[in-house]
């Protein structure tokens, strides 16, 4: 691994490159707010997909927001369209002449958006993807079995950035809908999840649901409406949906109030984890080790299978790693922690 050399002068722009997905994102805030205290003169920018861009719209800490369309990149219908955006991008990114650019995605788009700006000072991970390690001038070593969180706070350090606790600055998350701000003490449910693998049934949700002791508020992005509707009408009345109906900023602030959140291996389970609400996640086919609920406060419920962790994305014939986690055993962890 070669040497990194931090000038006497500082950076006078950083630039990092972490475009998705939820939960990555919140897992690069601590290399934000690391190198805002190490630089703290330099103007920080961030490159970030339009659907996670919310997340940090307005940001304290960052100087600039790059918002990109990289899923209608995907589309060959719109090719030239990607061209245009493509080549706007590179000349804008460019024009800014970045002193060092950090890339905590580790894939080949990411890289290409490095390769964009020009700059000398490039970092990245030597176990990137698809040949983005070759992209960037250095390259930083992990194991395997570290959390992403652990991960990208290695960067950090390899810039010159202190030894010290992940911290996860967020912005301001504005105010809990009135719906919300009526049911007292609440519980947020997230039953979505980036591939249906990752899922615990509805039906358990909703028996989890009108077991609780406190009321429960569904969230779930836009696509996902129906589910939270029938995780409510299967609570009893204990539930109401939000599905669809928060920005990510609204998110937050739903998170925020609560007393604690059930969800999946999910970005609201990240999201939860920033802002210290205690998480039960259901882990199956994913590992908590790398991508579990940050913190100790956290509760992960997952069964001791030879199987699991397999990281499969595609729906399984023997679903036994979330299956046979009964809405029962969640409430009994959920009771034994005092709620």
């Amino acid at each position: 691994m070669k040497k990194f050399h931090v000038p006497s002068s500082g950076f006078r722009k950083i630039l990092i490159v972490k475009p998705s997905a939820f939960g990555d994102v919140i897992h690069g805030l601590p290399v934000l707010q690391a190198l805002s205290e190490r630089f703290p003169e330099a103007e920080l920018h961030w490159v970030v997909a339009r659907q996670f861009a919310g997340i940090l719209k307005d940001h304290p800490l960052i100087h600039r927001l790059w918002v990109i369309d990289k899923d209608g990149w995907k589309r060959p219908g719109r090719f030239g369209r990607t061209c245009s955006e493509l080549g706007k991008l590179r000349r804008g990114l460019r024009e800014e002449k970045f002193d060092l650019v950090i890339d905590l995605q580790g894939l080949f788009r990411s890289a290409l958006i490095v390769l964009f700006t020009g700059a000398r000072e490039t970092v990245g991970f030597e176990s990137a993807r698809e040949g983005a390690r070759f992209f960037y001038k250095y390259r930083v070593r992990t194991e395997p079995e570290l959390h992403a969180v652990e991960k990208n706070l290695l960067i950090a350090r390899f810039v010159g950035c202190k030894e010290a606790a992940a911290q996860f600055p967020l912005a301001d998350p504005g105010e809990v809908p009135e719906i919300v701000r009526g049911l007292g003490r609440y519980a947020v449910i997230a039953p979505s999840a980036g591939t249906l693998v990752k899922r615990w049934p509805a039906e358990y949700f909703g028996r989890l649901a009108s077991l609780l002791s406190v009321p429960s508020v569904v969230v779930a992005g836009g696509s996902d409406v129906a589910l939270g509707e029938k995780i409510a009408s299967l609570s009893g009345g204990r539930a109401v949906s939000l599905a669809g109906k928060t920005s990510l900023q609204g998110l937050c602030a739903v998170i925020k109030g609560a007393q604690f959140l059930v969800t999946c291996d999910s970005g609201p389970m990240h999201l939860a984890a920033a802002l210290k609400v205690p998480v039960f996640s259901l882990f199956g086919p994913t590992s908590p080790v790398r991508t579990g609920p940050y913190g100790s406060i956290h509760t992960v419920l997952r069964l001791d299978l030879a199987c699991s962790p397999c990281y499969t994305r595609k729906p399984c014939p023997d679903w036994r790693c979330l299956l046979e986690i009964t809405p029962e055993m969640v409430l009994e962890a959920i009771g034994s922690k005092g709620f």
